[in-house]
């Protein structure tokens, strides 16, 4: 037996092999102890235990354990190298730490950018919506002031309206354009100045007549001052108007020509030193205001010195007025028709026809009554003056539109300023002198 061993152990040294395993004996894989790889050195199996090392002779006992030892230091260095190789645990979870970080740093990104673009989305659809909920309000209310305005009150059993009408449609259905208790009442007022001068002392109405050619020469410079940068000659002007309206007592229409021509002078002589930047610009504009207001005044004022001078001017203001009233009426109750809607929207043919209902009755009546005219001669100067009043009306219109302006001051309430008042009034007082003079010459 022993022969047979070692002649087995001989033939495992020569050959490399491992003897086969008796039956029933495991072999090394089934007994769970690791195949054990051949020595490069010898080409022989590296010992599996100790017992096998000791069964084997010297030589191959020292080399089976240089074998276990370099097989060792191979184990441990792959080892080492499959460490190193492979990512510690804790750089793999930096990794997936950071790799979440960025996850949620990005969703979160993202779900910022989408709730701001919903959110300005939102904002954008809420005011494209606001907007046109309100200019469709404002639509609606405009048509239902509208449609308030014009449709006839339904009738019920008493023969009035069960709903009063709102402030808004009667305000619309008036058409006044203006306060119009406050026009009355100051119209009133001025009328009642004008005749308590005229039957007391007829010469105060020319005082009145300087007063508000004054204001109104103000009112003009300082409006073409604020709006447009023109300046006129205001002290050559005002006294120079000064001048027309009082020389044209004693002396007639040569009184008044003469300081219209010395009033041009001066402001030819007080705008030299403003320099030649808008000279003739402001020159223009002086004589324009020295022509249209004192001089255009001083004509009225010439109907106050003849004997029937109280006559003559109120057949001049009353017509003036009732081609003012009768054209007011006539437009507020039946205006459709634009006279010239690039200059005055408000006046129309309709108000015009008014205008020379009233203006004829008046001259008719005036004419004959206080001046001993005939009435032909009253139906003439009716119509010349509701000309020059609608005249003056649309140049006075024109140079607001040109200004940019709806008043020319607020001095008088429901009318706006003295010159809004006079717009009619001048052009016709230089035709009410030249027709008087003719129809009924001075004694």
């Amino acid at each position: 037996m022993a022969q047979v061993s070692e002649e087995r152990e001989d033939r495992v040294d020569a050959t490399g092999e491992q003897p086969a395993a008796a039956p029933g004996t495991p072999g090394p894989a089934q007994a769970g102890t690791p195949a054990t790889p051949a020595t490069p050195e010898t080409g022989a199996p590296a010992a599996s235990g100790p017992g096998e090392a000791r069964r084997a002779p010297n030589g191959l006992a020292a080399s089976a354990t240089g074998s276990v030892s370099e097989t060792g230091e191979a184990s441990r260095l792959s080892a080492a190298g499959t460490a190193a190789a492979e990512p510690p645990v804790a750089s793999r979870a930096t990794e997936a730490a950071a790799s979440a970080d960025g996850v949620a740093a990005e969703s979160r990104v993202t779900e910022a950018a989408s709730a701001d673009g919903v959110t300005a989305e939102s904002q954008v659809t809420e005011a494209a919506s606001a907007d046109g909920v309100a200019a469709e309000s404002r639509v609606t209310q405009a048509a239902s002031a509208d449609a308030v305005a014009t449709e006839p009150p339904a009738a019920s059993g008493t023969g009035a309206s069960d709903t009063p009408a709102p402030p808004e449609a009667v305000k619309k259905a008036s058409k006044a354009g203006r306060n119009l208790p406050a026009a009355i009442g100051v119209a009133l007022l001025l009328g009642a100045a004008i005749i308590v001068s005229l039957l007391t002392v007829r010469y105060l109405f020319i005082g009145i007549i300087a007063i508000a050619i004054a204001v109104g020469t103000f009112e003009f410079a300082g409006v073409l001052r604020r709006v447009a940068d023109v300046r006129v000659a205001m002290i050559p002007v005002l006294v120079g108007g000064q001048a027309m309206i009082w020389l044209a007592w004693p002396f007639g229409r040569e009184g008044a020509l003469t300081a219209f021509v010395l009033t041009v002078l001066a402001s030819l002589l007080w705008r030299l030193p403003g320099g030649a930047k808008g000279y003739l610009r402001d020159i223009s504009a002086s004589v324009f205001a020295a022509a249209y207001l004192p001089l255009f005044g001083a004509f009225a004022a010439m109907l106050v010195p003849p004997h029937d001078g109280v006559g003559r001017v109120l057949t001049f203001l009353i017509g003036v007025v009732a081609s003012d009233t009768g054209g007011y009426i006539a437009g507020v109750l039946g205006g459709k028709h634009p006279m010239a809607p690039s200059i005055s929207p408000k006046k129309t043919w309709e108000g015009f026809g008014g205008s020379l209902v009233g203006g004829v009755v008046a001259g008719a009546l005036t004419l004959s009554l206080l001046l001993d005219g005939h009435v032909w001669q009253g139906v003439i100067f009716g119509v010349a003056i509701v000309l020059t009043a609608t005249l003056g009306d649309l140049v006075e219109s024109l140079i607001k539109r040109d200004l940019g302006v709806k008043d020319m001051g607020t001095l008088l309430p429901g009318h706006g300023g003295i010159m809004d008042r006079l717009d009619s009034l001048l052009p016709s007082a230089v035709v009410s002198w030249l027709l008087l003079s003719a129809f009924v010459p001075l004694g």
